[in-house]
């Protein structure tokens, strides 16, 4: 006896895919940055030293003086040996006067004219120790730097971030299908 038969056939079904892949693009901008410097503030202050050097007595030991100083000096020498002159007149006047009292009045007072007393010998150092003065007053520099901080203006730049979302779209490149047949 002939049973029925049953005859199924299936068909998977096979699908496709689009896929559409994201975009993605970023950029950082370099940040905006403005660095000035001012200089810095410097103030000077200073004296400047003094020396004094006085050698006006070293030269007046040398016998080497000023015209004002020599002037007064041989002043003073000319009405000094002036007067010694006149007092020496005057004794020798004395003495001639008194001529009738005995002694040789013209011979004395001639060797007092004719001789001279001799020179001392000795060192004598010329200029005299000590005769230069010196004065030193010293001077003095002050520094004083002010320094200026840099000014900084930093400006960042937001990130450029530009996004395209991907895709993913189905089509069926085959259906599923199912086919029974039966067979007598």
């Amino acid at each position: 006896m002939n049973f029925p038969q049953i005859q199924i056939r299936t068909t998977k079904a096979i699908l496709g895919l689009n896929i559409e892949k994201p975009i993605q693009h970023i950029e950082q901008p370099k940040a905006d940055l403005h660095i000035e410097q001012p200089p810095a503030t410097i103030t000077i202050s200073s004296k400047p030293a003094r020396l004094t050097i006085d050698q006006s007595k070293a030269w007046s030991d040398m016998g080497l003086l000023g015209p004002l100083a020599s002037t007064r000096k041989f002043a003073e020498e000319g009405h000094q040996a002036w007067l010694e002159g006149i007092a020496r007149r005057a004794q020798e006047g004395d003495q001639l006067m008194k001529i009738e009292n005995g002694g040789n009045a013209i011979a004395a007072i001639s060797a007092e004219k004719g001789l001279h007393p001799y020179k001392k010998l000795g060192i004598k150092f010329i200029p005299s120790v000590n005769s230069v003065d010196i004065d030193y007053q010293p001077g003095y520099l002050d520094i004083k730097i002010d320094r200026n901080k840099p000014i900084i203006d930093v400006k960042v730049n937001k990130p450029i971030h530009e996004y395209k979302p991907g895709d993913v779209s189905g089509y069926m490149i085959q259906y599923p299908s199912i086919k029974i047949d039966v067979k007598y």
